[in-house]
């Protein structure tokens, strides 16, 4: 049985990595501001009221968690704030920078200590952070926080190698949740889990820091 630590984990694919991994018998501990009737009823532990964007929050789950050992961690908590080039939002697009791709990084440097030789990192990013694969332009905020992501996992994976720690950077897919206004052309949170879990499963320290969807192509940067 192994110990999986999972942020944004009340709702989405968050709390569907909380019911896989529970299913599977791992240990499983959700972080998220404020827990939900779903992932309560999963009966894993929670850590709640965590602020992710906060440094002093992340010390304070850092402390909850000082006697623990993580063997993976899922870094899933994201925010989307859809815009184009008429609708820029400054405030819109720092707040995404801080919470998709800062907040990580600070989260995964706290929590370092706690993960042992051999354990896993895993970025949940998108293909919208993909610079080759962009084609449709817009959404300037997501797509610049995604890429600052994915900039800062391939740093950690060098950086984190020497630890033995694997680094997966990795794209769900569309998935219909509520981020994306249960979009029907989604795929289910349990198809795209199913698939991220089989991604970070087979991570390996040679493939640390490259880019790969769930089905299992990798992808462009």
């Amino acid at each position: 049985m192994s110990t999986f630590l999972v942020t944004g984990a009340n709702r989405g694919i968050g709390l569907e990595f909380c019911r896989q991994l529970q299913a599977r018998h791992d240990q499983v501990i959700a972080v998220c501001r404020q827990a939900s009737p779903e992932l309560e009823a999963i009966g894993v532990e929670i850590q709640s009221g965590i602020e992710l964007s906060s440094e002093a929050s992340i010390s304070a789950l850092v402390q909850n968690l000082r006697s623990r050992s993580l063997d993976s961690v899922i870094l899933n908590a994201g925010i989307l704030q859809s815009m184009d080039l008429e609708t820029l939002d400054s405030e819109g697009i720092k707040r995404q920078f801080e919470v998709n791709a800062l907040a990580p990084l600070l989260l995964a440097q706290s929590l370092v200590e706690l993960m042992p030789r051999g354990a896993k990192l895993a970025l949940i990013t998108s293909r919208m952070g993909s610079i080759d694969d962009n084609t449709s332009g817009g959404s300037y905020g997501y797509r610049m926080s995604k890429v600052a992501l994915n900039m800062a996992g391939r740093s950690l994976s060098i950086d984190l190698k020497p630890r033995g720690i694997a680094v997966a950077i990795l794209h769900p897919g569309l998935v219909s949740t509520r981020m994306i206004n249960f979009n029907p052309k989604g795929i289910s949170p349990e198809k795209a889990v199913i698939g991220l879990l089989a991604r970070i499963d087979e991570l390996e320290l040679d493939a640390s820091g490259t880019f790969w969807h769930s089905s299992g192509q990798q992808l462009p940067w």
